[in-house]
């Protein structure tokens, strides 16, 4: 009797055992999916960044390595964008995770390989000066342009220094959430990754940083919006906001601003408001502007006989004089783009 309860009060003491002791199940092998992954590349995918810029399209290279019919295994596309061996910058996990990396995979080998790389998405163009040389050759242009537009921007927008950056460049899924706080972006979507210091090297980054400064010049961060229209006895009337998108304190102050509203084909200014107007010609409405520090705002409006439609719709430009290229760079052509209104 002693024996049996003996037996049945070790019994479940080696069950657990064997339970403890028994391995964990294996997990899924993670399997790509090749229309999210083409929904990824062609940016159709929350938080997707912008491989194309340097890949080519449909991943046929250009700057970059051609990616498509490559047999590339969704863990050669992780060890890629986490580790990376090249000048491409690092992405984290909020930017490309595992399973979307196995998702590029299952995309890329749905395309054929190509016979050639396509062209750079961004060229260096003749005569260009040895900073905008690097900033093409080393990456930066294929997504920034050839005139490094955005990153002037945010030099006119908050006059950062060197350092600041830098940290910008090598710590960039940190570092721009926490610039944005600081300008009050809301923007929440980083296309680009970390950069790493021993491919693009400080002193060529200084040499980026300086050309963009210096001789180039920062852009005034000038933005405009044309709001809803507004049916009124005489047309509709639709508001336009002019505004230096600047930290008071630290941006530029824009000077010498022309705004251009495109009237579209078929439709008639009934009137317009704001300082500066110039009037109408050749179907262009025109205001010029004195000046704009930042956090300013112009108050504009147009009145057209009919509402614009989604075939019919404005386009509009703001230019400004100053601040601009310094001599020798190249004509002036920094403009910010006015969208149309909302339908």
């Amino acid at each position: 009797m002693k024996k049996t309860l003996l037996a049945f009060l070790v019994l479940p003491f080696a069950q657990c055992a064997a339970f403890a002791q028994a391995p964990a199940p294996a997990p899924a092998p993670l399997v790509g999916d090749a229309a999210a992954g083409k929904a990824y590349w062609e940016r159709k995918a929350p938080r997707a960044v912008d491989c194309e810029n340097c890949h080519g399209p449909e991943g046929k290279g250009g700057f970059g390595p051609d990616l498509a019919g490559r047999g590339l295994s969704g863990a050669q596309v992780l060890r890629a964008v986490r580790r990376p061996w090249g000048v491409m910058p690092m992405f984290v996990g909020s930017q490309i995770s595992q399973q979307e990396a196995y998702n590029l995979a299952a995309y890329f080998a749905t395309l054929p390989k190509p016979t050639a790389p396509d062209d750079w998405n961004v060229s260096v163009p003749e005569g260009a000066p040895p900073g905008q040389v690097t900033m093409i050759t080393m990456g930066c242009g294929q997504c920034h342009g050839e005139n490094f537009n955005g990153p002037r921007n945010n030099m006119g927008a908050y006059n950062f220094n060197f350092d600041y950056f830098a940290n910008l460049v090598y710590n960039h899924t940190t570092a721009m959430p926490q610039y944005r706080a600081e300008i009050g972006n809301n923007a929440t979507n980083l296309d680009m990754g970390n950069f790493s210091r021993t491919r693009l090297t400080i002193n060529q980054l200084r040499q980026i940083y300086f050309w963009a400064r210096d001789e180039k010049g920062v852009r005034a961060p000038m933005g405009g919006q044309i709001a809803k229209g507004e049916p009124g006895p005489s047309g509709v009337t639709y508001p336009i906001t002019i505004t230096n998108n600047g930290v008071v304190g630290r941006g530029v102050i824009a000077q010498g601003l022309t705004v251009k509203i495109n009237v579209p084909s078929g439709h008639n200014v009934v009137a317009a408001t704001g300082p500066g107007y110039q009037g109408v010609a050749e179907g262009v409405a025109t205001w010029r502007l004195p000046r704009s520090a930042p956090k300013d705002q112009d108050k504009l409006s147009i009145t057209l006989n009919q509402p614009v439609t989604q075939a019919a719709n404005f386009k509009g430009t703001i230019t400004w004089a100053s601040p601009g290229p310094k001599p020798g760079t190249g004509p002036n052509t920094d403009a910010a783009n006015i969208n149309g209104a909302p339908l």
